[in-house]
């Protein structure tokens, strides 16, 4: 997972997270996102597989989406002072 080069939703390795998978992703980026003022208080995992996409309940984006957000905060967590 970076942030220069995001995952695709089609990714084969989305499709071997489970919920508990899912579940501790999000735990992570709650956590590591508060501090710059993101919060996700609904999100869970979805329990929708919509076109081969495993989908997070965050208003039902690909869990993709949760691995490049995650991905991005990472980044500007490592680069900012």
């Amino acid at each position: 997972m970076s942030a220069i080069r995001p995952i695709q939703p089609r990714d084969p390795a989305i499709l071997r997270l489970s919920s508990r998978d899912l579940t501790d992703l999000l735990a992570e980026l709650r956590a590591e996102s508060h501090e710059l003022g993101l919060l996700w208080p609904s999100a869970k995992p979805g329990e929708t597989i919509l076109n081969g996409q495993i989908l997070v309940s965050l208003g039902n984006v690909p869990a993709s989406t949760l691995i490049n957000l995650l991905a991005l905060v990472r980044e500007v967590r490592r680069v900012r002072p």
